[in-house]
Parts: C-alpha cells; structure tokens; sequence
C-alpha cells in the first residue's frame, strides 16, 4: 500500500512554508497536535525567483524537522532541488521528499536527483512543472521510477501566468492534473491550494474544489504567525484556520464513474472558457475593424448604416449558420446585436466629423 494512501482521506500535509527557527518549527508541529496530520512539511532550502530574500536555512534545520520526529511522532517532508539535498535528506533521515515546479521543469536535473534516490525506498512527492506541460510532470514520475522509486505522489501546485488581473498566484488549470490522472489513475495526486491561491483567504475553497475533483490529498502552509512568515506569508493559515477548514471539509465518493463524469464535466468547463475567451477576443477584434470602417466612411462622407451591407451580413452569415448545424434565427438575431453595437460605434465617428465642422 502507497504511504500516500495508506490513511483516510484526505492525506495532509501541512507545516510552515519555511523552517525558521527551531521554536517556530516545533511551536507549529505542537499546534498541530490532534488534526489528521500525516506529514509535516518546512521548507529547507527555498530557491527565491529572485536573489536577496529569505532563502532557507539550510542543513542546520534538517536537525530541528528530526527534532519533531522525535518528539511528536510525525514523519517530515522537505524539498529537494539538487543531489547535494537528496544527499542530505537520506543523510538525516528525512521520511519524504518533493521536487520542486521549477525542479520538475528541467529533466536533466530531476535525472540526476532520480540517480542519487537510486537504491531507497523513501516517497516522494513531484509539484508539476512551473509551465502546464503534462508530459514534463509526467516524465518526472517516470524518471523516479525507473531508478526504482515506487512510491511517489503528484503535487498539483498550479502554472504561472502572465495574467495580471487573475485571482490566483499560479492558474489551477484543472485540466492538466486530470489528465495526468487519466494516464496513471494509480497516482495519488496531492493539491497544494496555498500555492495555487497565494491568499490565505482562498485556501479553503481551492482545498474543497480538489476533495470535489477526487484529489487524494492536501498540502497547506500552516504558521503560527503567518504575517510574520520570511517567506510567502500571504497564503499561509494559522492551525486554527486549518483546524476549521478541515471541519467543514466535504469528502465526496471517489468510486464509481461519477469521479470521471466530475472530472470530464471539469475538462469541458475549463475548455469552454477557452472558447468563450476566444469569442470576446474575436467581437473585439471586429469593433476594432468597425472603428476603421468607420473612418472610412467619415473621409468618404457615408451613411453609418449600409442596407445593402446589412442584406448581405444577414444573408451569407445565415447560410453559414446553417451548413454548421447552428439555428439561422439564433444567428441572425446575435448578428443583429454585433450590427448595432457597430452601427453605434461609426456614428460616434460621424457625429465626432460633424462636431469638427460646426467648430
């Protein structure tokens, strides 16, 4: 049996983004006493997308994470992103690691991570690469398990994004772990709602939203005082938040088909947005010729509105319409709405000519 589902769902994780003091990382731990825990997490060495922020401190906080062990019966989990730190982790009897996205992102290196854990039979957990390529996350897994890893659980962390106005830190882009899930449907997938929110105040929702898709497991950043976190204090709760997110948590039943009719009605969802985007960007973009259409018609002194042109939209759309299978009326009639937005637009233009010429 995987360690990852040996327990009840969901399997937790949970512990501070970075170990910073060793009472920090023990006060935590002792808060956490009496949730279903199964795995606690600190971050040892933190790669920063830029240098000059807290980076971790290093193999000096492996001791405080056996310290925990010791004391309060939990095995510890950290990242690893080099040989050098699997090294180490075997070294100090670290129970489970995890590659990093932007680890998972570079096959060279997670080749090279996969040949130091050759020979052990400790779990690891792998994030999914930075960029959503589900055949990288993939690769990854395939790579641990060809040096002889058997167990090992995928991290869904969310994919950066250039999009500035988008609610989350990285997109959840749900799509991309349910078709890791479909290739290997014997994967325990981990959701990991504190990074694909980057907002303590989303946490639960994203939590849910996995346990609703049938995620095995959760990992959450949890800290005593998160404001005062060195490292991404804006999406860490305090164990009082977790001891209530988990309270009202819904389990769903992840037997049967009604996972898979879940996960594919997800699937259509998220490409359903895609098209509609694709529908904004293109009215947009016939605005944008409407506008040009319309200059055109003020230096050539023409009407807005063109009969014959209109004749012609509802004619040839409509024909177009049909040979799609699509309804010529519903066509028409939302050709009639673009018609009077553009209409409204060039008059805007005319009228801006006619204001030019009473000046």
């Amino acid at each position: 049996m995987s360690f990852f589902t040996q327990n009840e769902k969901p399997f937790l994780v949970a512990g501070p983004c970075s170990a910073e003091t060793k009472e920090q990382v023990v006060a935590i731990a002792k808060a956490l006493q009496g949730m279903p825990v199964h795995l606690f997490r600190a971050g040892v060495w933190k790669p920063r997308t830029r240098p000059g922020s807290f980076e971790g401190i290093g193999e000096e906080a492996l001791k405080w994470l056996k310290d925990v062990t010791a004391e309060f019966n939990i095995p510890v989990a950290i990242e690893i992103a080099t040989p050098t730190h699997a090294e180490l982790a075997l070294q100090y009897g670290i129970d489970v690691v995890w590659l990093g996205a932007r680890t998972t992102v570079n096959p060279f290196l997670v080749q090279r991570i996969a040949e130091t854990l050759r020979g052990t039979k400790i779990p690891v957990m792998v994030k999914n690469p930075v960029n959503p390529d589900v055949d990288l996350w993939q690769g990854a897994i395939e790579r641990l398990a060809s040096v002889g890893i058997t167990d090992i659980a995928a991290i869904h962390r969310g994919f950066s994004t250039y999009n500035a106005a988008s609610s989350y830190r990285n997109q959840p882009n749900w799509p991309i772990p349910i078709e890791l899930k479909r290739r290997m449907p014997d994967l325990p997938i981990i959701c990991d709602p504190s990074h694909i929110t980057g907002n303590k105040d989303m946490v639960a929702g994203t939590a849910q939203k996995a346990m609703d898709m049938g995620f095995e497991g959760l990992m959450i950043e949890t800290h005593i005082h998160p404001d005062r976190a060195l490292s991404d204090s804006a999406q860490q709760i305090t164990p009082a938040a977790l001891n209530e997110l988990l309270a009202r948590l819904v389990i769903r039943d992840n037997k049967g088909e009604g996972l898979f009719k879940e996960m594919g009605l997800e699937y259509l969802r998220q490409v359903m947005d895609g098209v509609d985007a694709e529908i904004i960007d293109l009215i947009a973009r016939r605005m944008e010729l409407s506008s040009r259409i319309g200059q055109v018609k003020k230096e050539c002194n023409m009407t807005a509105y063109q009969p014959e042109r209109w004749n012609e939209i509802v004619e040839t759309r409509g024909e177009r319409a049909e040979q799609a299978g699509l309804s010529r009326q519903f066509i028409v009639e939302l050709y009639e709405k673009i018609h009077h937005h553009s209409i409204s637009k060039q008059l805007e233009i005319l009228q801006g000519m006619i204001k030019e010429l009473k000046s």
